[in-house]
């Protein structure tokens, strides 16, 4: 099973170490039966996180043919307040760039692919949304972001982590390692997630929310 994770200029690095460790770890005690990778729409390439001087090396083309599981973070930098025109280095301006590369064409052809699953932490589900890949879908988002899911035709829920089938989704930055973990149970089965959350010394947070089930007659 191949992970990619998406880097683009000014990424949220936690969005993307979080995850990273968690599919290396699963990598680990699953005796090699994933292997994870830093992709960028580009190809190899130093990629500028959006926190001071931090890069990372992507090693690798963003190659939906190739990946199971694709992983899109969020962005760091400026929080602009309500009312404020936002900035170059604020996170809408760094998502609105990062619609101008390759990437969303690679996204459309990763949420086409048959058995690939796409999975976003933070503000990578505004990207998708932004590009008008969400409409009709079930996903959460950093609070944050919450009313532009809505407006672009999503279906935002209010969870950690929000499971539509080929698109899974976490909240804010934390929620990377949630995400990646339910993703290890997803595909591997409880051992393998219990046993990389000890390794961590993590416990998970929060309910999965799947649209399955009874529909509660009350919301909360």
């Amino acid at each position: 099973m191949l992970v990619q994770i998406v880097l683009f200029d000014g990424f949220g690095p936690m969005d993307v170490i979080g995850p990273y460790e968690v599919f290396s770890a699963g990598a680990m005690v699953t005796g090699g039966l994933l292997d994870v990778e830093l992709v960028a729409a580009e190809g190899a390439r130093e990629v500028p996180g959006g926190l001071g001087s931090l890069s990372l090396r992507a090693t690798a083309t963003l190659t939906p043919a190739l990946a199971d599981i694709v992983l899109l973070p969020g962005a760091a930098g400026d929080i602009p307040e309500d009312g404020a025109e936002p900035t170059a280095d604020s996170v809408p301006a760094i998502l609105g760039r990062s619609l101008e590369t390759p990437l969303p064409g690679l996204l459309k052809q990763a949420l086409d692919q048959p058995g690939l699953t796409v999975a976003t932490v933070c503000g990578g589900s505004m990207i998708l949304a932004m590009a008008g890949l969400l409409q009709g879908r079930y996903a959460t988002t950093n609070h944050l972001g919450v009313d532009l899911l809505a407006a672009t035709g999503a279906c935002p829920i209010d969870a950690r982590v929000v499971d539509d089938g080929d698109l899974v989704t976490g909240g804010g930055v934390t929620s990377g390692l949630d995400l990646g973990l339910y993703l290890l149970e997803r595909e591997f089965g409880p051992q393998v997630a219990l046993s990389v959350e000890k390794l961590f010394e993590f416990e998970r947070r929060g309910t999965v929310w799947r649209n399955a089930g009874t529909t509660p007659i009350r919301q909360f």
